[in-house]
């Protein structure tokens, strides 16, 4: 199965529910944007305030149209409350392999298990629904939270691409670059991943 992009995917379990991003969702997610401008320290594309987060998901939403990425909104079934956002990008379905990225939750969000319920499911859909044989997933070498993240959930390190992006700050980052293949997620960290969702 190849991903369509006209398609309205709902992902979704017991906590979590990820559906398309659309214009129409700056007001669920303005909050963030402007009382925590801090969720953005890493990331390169940035959607800090009102404009930050209109252009912030005006990309994303092309992204859609030009079937270069697919972005999604988080819903917290446990809060009843939009709780941030995730995307697939860099699809190539000829390689069977997509990036999975621009994730970001609210800070009251953080640290619940949230994450893992959203990559259980993107990752259930990437191996399971498109067929990909490799996720990969990339961060700022410094932010180790995220990077602490992406290990929890089974990715294996794979490197460093040395100086290959601008911060917000016009500094360069390195990234660091985890995957999972899709042998791995069958062997072992589908049952590790399932087995700590609450």
């Amino acid at each position: 199965m190849n991903l369509q992009f006209n398609e309205n995917y709902i992902l979704e379990n017991e906590r979590v529910s990820l559906r398309p991003l659309i214009a129409g969702d700056q007001k669920n997610l303005l909050t963030y944007s402007i009382h925590e401008p801090e969720l953005w320290t890493y990331s390169m594309v940035q959607a800090i305030g009102e404009k930050g987060l209109h252009d912030y998901i005006e990309l994303a939403v092309k992204g859609r149209s030009s079937e270069k990425e697919y972005p999604f909104i988080i819903f917290d079934k446990q809060s009843n409350q939009y709780a941030g956002s995730t995307r697939f990008y860099d699809i190539q379905p000829h390689n069977q392999s997509l990036q999975i990225g621009f994730t970001w939750y609210g800070k009251k969000f953080q640290g619940r298990g949230l994450n893992k319920h959203c990559k259980f499911l993107l990752l259930t859909f990437a191996f399971e629904k498109l067929g990909m044989q490799r996720v990969e997933f990339r961060a700022d070498a410094k932010n180790e939270r995220s990077i602490y993240a992406m290990k929890s959930i089974g990715c294996k390190t794979e490197g460093i691409l040395r100086s290959n992006g601008v911060r917000a700050d016009g500094t360069r980052r390195d990234s660091i670059v985890l995957s999972i293949l899709k042998s791995e997620w069958e062997t072992r960290v589908k049952e590790l991943l399932g087995n700590k969702l609450k």
